[in-house]
């Protein structure tokens, strides 16, 4: 029997209740194994977990790439060659570099020509003649958001692009795309330890019936008390405050995750979950995290978390948390408007 339900995110789009985030497959936390990572994608579909999430700019870049690397959607198109039927498949455009690689200035663009180039490149790698939810990576701020999906709604209405969704967007940003085209779904960064979406966007999300895709829904791994500093240092999370010279003082949010967990009889990343899952019920908006991982026994792990109930003092308990945090959501080799709490 499949351990993840769906949830109709909006518009009609039915995704699992828990997703899978592709980045991790690749390179930024570690190294990978390309079997596993094909073992872990069939693992997914096989229990029920099919909202699969990439973006062109995922992926160890080729050595003569200069755009996106589109190596993680090459993965990707692997197993959907046999069981694309099975996948809501979602994929992001707009970022045109490799990340990180102009710290404060990584280059978006978003215009009608770079639109449909990026998503007819998308569709080519992913082996696929249709995305099912196709975003928006990150804006491209010195032109309107309105020109941009603009140039979306014409892909949906040639029949490439299934629904269209936004990541890091404000709710100013949101409410201005979705009187151009309906907003399917917003992605952004929301865990127990960064919930400034709260303030602004989730209410723009309920507002024009959008639902949310939270992205690192586990804090890069920090919540499940799994990380420690040298497995930091390996990866993207290296030199980033909330991990680096506060990864100490943070311990204090992962010792309340794991307090409730214990009592759960459940896991911290299954907690982490599930408060996502349980606050979306309580503010009225979908809510569908993608916890990004490259091993099967972890996509059972986070798929187990619909089955995990939190009493009253649980949630406020966790709710509390996010006051201990030290350090900012966003990664210092982006400038701080590459977040929608940058710019509201």
């Amino acid at each position: 029997m499949s351990q993840a339900s769906t949830v109709d995110l909006g518009h009609g789009l039915a995704v699992s209740r828990i997703g899978l985030g592709g980045m991790a497959l690749s390179h930024v936390y570690g190294p990978t194994d390309p079997s596993e990572a094909l073992a872990t994608l069939h693992h997914a579909l096989d229990i029920g977990v099919t909202f699969i999430d990439t973006a062109d700019v995922y992926g160890r870049p080729r050595p003569d790439a200069l755009g996106p690397a589109g190596t993680n959607e090459e993965l990707i198109s692997r197993v959907l060659r046999t069981r694309r039927d099975e996948v809501q498949l979602a994929t992001k455009f707009g970022i045109t570099g490799r990340i990180g690689d102009q710290p404060g200035d990584t280059p978006t663009r978003g215009d009608r020509d770079y639109v449909r180039t990026a998503c007819e490149a998308s569709l080519r790698r992913l082996g696929t003649d249709v995305i099912d939810l196709y975003y928006m990576h990150r804006r491209e701020l010195g032109r309107p958001i309105e020109e941009t999906v603009g140039a979306m709604a014409e892909l949906v209405e040639e029949g490439k692009v299934r629904h269209l969704g936004l990541s890091e967007v404000t709710g100013d940003e949101l409410r201005a795309a979705a009187a151009v085209h309906p907003i399917t779904a917003v992605q952004s960064e929301w865990s127990i330890w960064s919930r400034d979406v709260e303030r602004q966007v989730v209410p723009a999300a309920i507002e024009v019936g959008a639902g949310f895709v939270p992205y690192s829904p586990l804090g890069r791994g920090f919540l499940t008390g799994t990380l420690t500093k040298d497995s930091v240092s390996g990866s993207m999370r290296k030199g980033q405050p909330r991990f680096d010279e506060n990864f100490e003082a943070n311990q204090v949010v992962v010792n309340v995750v794991r307090a409730v967990a214990d009592e759960a009889s459940s896991t911290p990343a299954q907690v982490a979950l599930a408060w996502l899952l349980a606050q979306g019920e309580r503010l009225g908006v979908p809510v569908a995290p993608i916890p990004g991982t490259r091993r099967a026994a972890r996509v059972d792990e986070n798929a187990g978390a619909v089955r995990v109930v939190l009493g009253d003092d649980q949630m406020s308990r966790l709710d509390r948390a996010a006051a201990l945090v030290t350090g900012d959501r966003n990664l210092t080799f982006n400038g701080p408007q590459w977040i929608s709490a940058g710019r509201e």
